[in-house]
């Protein structure tokens, strides 16, 4: 069963690193939640929160410090981020340290942890107010 990750209706939602292990039901729920579709990570404008699957394999690949960058870049002042990861014993798990130190360098801080799913485990982080 997946768990609201907190996005109201009406918000615009960026997905990065989706792939064929995402939790579909969660993928859904938010979509139920806002009214609105994902959007992928090409999108342009401006965004209310972003959810970012990430596993040990995508480390490989990217480092997440720079992926929480890039989705800060669209992101709106007050916005969340879920950084969704596998729980421990699954295939592509990592360390929660990992990613609570990747949102330090970029900005970010963590706010909770929280079950998410079956097989994932979520981070919610926040993003300090840009300057006016």
């Amino acid at each position: 069963m997946a768990v609201s990750l907190g996005f109201k209706p009406g918000q615009v939602v960026q997905e990065f690193y989706v792939d064929d292990d995402a939790d579909q039901g969660l993928r859904a729920l938010v979509e139920e939640e806002t009214a609105h579709s994902l959007v992928d990570e090409d999108y342009g404008d401006v965004v209310d929160g972003a959810i970012v699957w990430w596993r040990s394999e995508d480390a490989e690949d990217e480092d997440l410090a720079d992926l929480l960058v890039d989705a800060l870049s669209n992101l709106d002042d007050g916005g969340l981020i879920w950084v969704l990861i596998p729980k421990p014993g699954r295939p592509g798990a990592i360390p929660v340290a990992d990613v609570e130190d990747a949102a330090k360098v970029a900005g970010l801080h963590s706010t909770s942890a929280a079950s998410v799913g079956a097989d994932w485990a979520g981070i919610r982080l926040t993003a300090r107010p840009r300057a006016r």
